[in-house]
């Protein structure tokens, strides 16, 4: 993975699957950019943003270029450190509809994500 890019891969619905995405030219256009923010090993601390909405939209491009979400059991396989997959929205911005002030909500990471970056940490 370089350490920064975009990813511009339209994603449709699986034909045979009523959840499932994946990457087709017929798709709707999908827009990833991200940022690593510290790589070890086989493991990298992303950061992303989307410049599109799609359902889906970071797990399928992380599986797309070859670097899959960690416990995504759906676009990769099932991980012995974490039981879901490791993926956080640590910020959400927006303009308010009505209000048309910015909005600004910032979530904590998670404990069982905190042991995970941990361990990833402490192999050093």
């Amino acid at each position: 993975m370089k350490n920064h890019g975009t990813i511009d891969a339209p994603i449709s619905r699986k034909s045979e699957s009523i959840i499932e995405r994946c990457i087709d030219e017929n798709g709707q256009r999908a827009v990833t950019h991200y940022d690593v923010v510290k790589k070890k090993d086989n493991l990298s601390i992303v950061h992303f943003v989307l410049e599109t909405g799609r359902t889906h939209q970071i797990r399928v491009h992380s599986r797309y270029i070859g670097h899959p979400i960690i416990g995504d059991t759906l676009y990769n396989k099932p991980s012995s450190l974490i039981s879901r997959q490791v993926l956080h929205a640590y910020k959400v911005s927006f303009i308010h509809p009505i209000s048309n002030k910015k909005i600004e909500i910032i979530a904590p990471l998670p404990e069982d994500m905190k042991k995970v970056i941990d361990k990833y940490e402490q192999s050093d």
